[in-house]
């Protein structure tokens, strides 16, 4: 089933768009930018543009130059503002703390997430910067764009904006940095109705869905994370910006076990594509990489003679579950203790490849360092169908979402909510039976407690007749 969209999608056109003449896009030299002197003293700040590594520092003094010469009357904030940002960062180095304070909630009209509010506590001194409003713009999945779009977006930040962005944040949005409070509506119309792009996630909610490339140029996706992460920004459209979870939820898709987005690490809830039969193996092409006729890695490694190919020290003993080996001059692999790691896959391409019946692996709970310390998720779900309209899998997050906010305390993530009531709580209120997966280190605990309904046949507790056989 070809993938479309739940509704038009507009074709932009730059030169209708822009707002800047390529001579002020482009309104300074090399020269310029040797002799420029920022407004405010920065020595500490400048020692970071030593060294052979491209420097964040020089890049804001170019662009606080650019400002100077596109003028007021070509900006709606501070023309001063990168100057002001450079000065306030050299004053939080000197006392070693930070200037920044929170000083209340910030946003556009009928969306509670998108906009990070931010104020200097020294707005006297550096008044570019007495508001410095972040704004997060829901990355396209898989991060595909066009310049007309690209193009667009920089003009509008530039002229409404402090022009400072960051492609992409750690969340997966596009990260706008630095605007006052009187533009953020503004600029909220002009994203949505004229860039044709939505604010992404921020606060107590569902942050922005972030994918791999997937199908679209992988040929290792087990499932089309494009279209499934789409499916999930559109139907979880009020848990995107309307927060009433106790703190963030982060959905995240791996189209395969080599995990190019780091779900595993980084989302209360991983998605992981796999496969439930075995492993594909050509033993012709098993035969070529032995004998040297294919490079290992698709070619990845070849900058220097590593030696012949050892199928032995590259693959079969790097199998973590020793699930692999060489039987008459072939290679057979023990599926039932394959881990889907990929290794032997990835070294040897052409002559191993993922079963055909995939879907996804579903876990919970990976986060970063906030209350607790830094944790990965777990499996909970081994393998589950992933085809639209993903009713299944939609299923289990509302269950999820469901428990997580009547049970999560106040800045808890999934993960520290499981951690605290336990996975097997979890595992009943989301509906899944335990499984050997979940078992993240064996025979910490002893104990079983058994409920009446998992014993066959039922029992029942008489506590007279166990007196009779155990005294006090």
């Amino acid at each position: 089933m070809a993938f479309e969209p739940k509704r038009p999608q507009k074709k932009l056109n730059y030169q209708e768009l822009r707002l800047y003449t390529d001579e002020q896009l482009k309104n300074y030299t090399e020269e310029e930018v040797k002799n420029f002197k920022p407004k405010h003293d920065i020595p500490k700040l400048e020692q970071l543009e030593d060294g052979p590594w491209p420097s964040f520092v020089a890049d804001a003094k170019r662009y606080a130059l650019r400002r100077h010469k596109l003028g007021q009357e070509n900006l709606l904030i501070n023309e001063d503002v990168v100057d002001d940002l450079l000065g306030q960062l050299e004053l939080s180095y000197v006392h070693g703390e930070t200037h920044w304070k929170h000083g209340g909630i910030v946003g556009v009209i009928g969306y509670g997430g998108g906009v990070i509010g931010r104020y200097s506590d020294v707005p006297e001194q550096f008044p570019g910067v007495a508001h410095f409003h972040t704004m997060r713009v829901n990355q396209v999945p898989s991060k595909f764009y066009d310049t007309n779009f690209l193009r667009g977006l920089c003009d509008l930040w530039e002229y409404r904006g402090s022009g400072l962005l960051n492609m992409h944040g750690s969340t997966g949005d596009i990260i706008l940095l630095g605007t006052f409070t009187e533009q953020l509506e503004p600029i909220f119309q002009e994203l949505t109705q004229v860039l044709d792009v939505d604010l992404g996630g921020s606060g107590s909610n569902l942050r922005t869905p972030e994918c791999c490339v997937g199908k679209a140029r992988c040929e290792y996706a087990l499932y089309d994370t494009q279209e499934m992460c789409y499916e999930m920004v559109m139907h979880y459209q009020d848990e995107l910006h309307r927060p009433a979870f106790p703190y963030k939820f982060k959905f995240k898709f791996d189209g395969c076990p080599n995990g190019c987005v780091a779900s595993i690490a980084r989302a209360d809830m991983s998605f992981i594509g796999t496969w439930k039969d075995d492993i594909r193996i050509n033993q012709d092409a098993v035969q070529a990489y032995i004998n040297g006729e294919f490079p290992p890695g698709g070619g990845s490694h070849k900058g220097r003679d590593w030696g012949k190919f050892d199928i032995y020290a590259e693959v079969i003993d790097r199998c973590p579950t020793g699930c692999m080996s060489m039987e008459d001059g072939k290679l057979v692999i023990d599926n039932a203790n394959c881990t889907r790691c990929m290794h032997c896959i990835n070294t040897m391409p052409r002559a191993l490849k993922p079963g055909v019946e995939t879907g996804v692996s579903i876990l919970f709970g990976a986060k970063a360092p906030i209350l607790e310390g830094a944790q990965m998720s777990v499996m909970v779900i081994p393998f589950m169908k992933a085809e639209p309209p993903y009713d299944n899998i939609k299923e289990i997050i509302d269950r999820t979402f469901e428990w997580w906010m009547e049970e999560g305390k106040n800045r808890e993530r999934l993960g520290e909510t499981i951690q605290r009531v336990g996975l097997q709580r979890f595992c009943e209120i989301i509906g899944v039976p335990p499984a050997p997966q979940m078992v993240k280190e064996p025979r910490t605990n002893p104990y079983i407690f058994w409920k009446e309904e998992d014993v066959p046949g039922g029992f029942k507790r008489d506590i007279d007749d166990y007196r009779s056989r155990h005294a006090r």
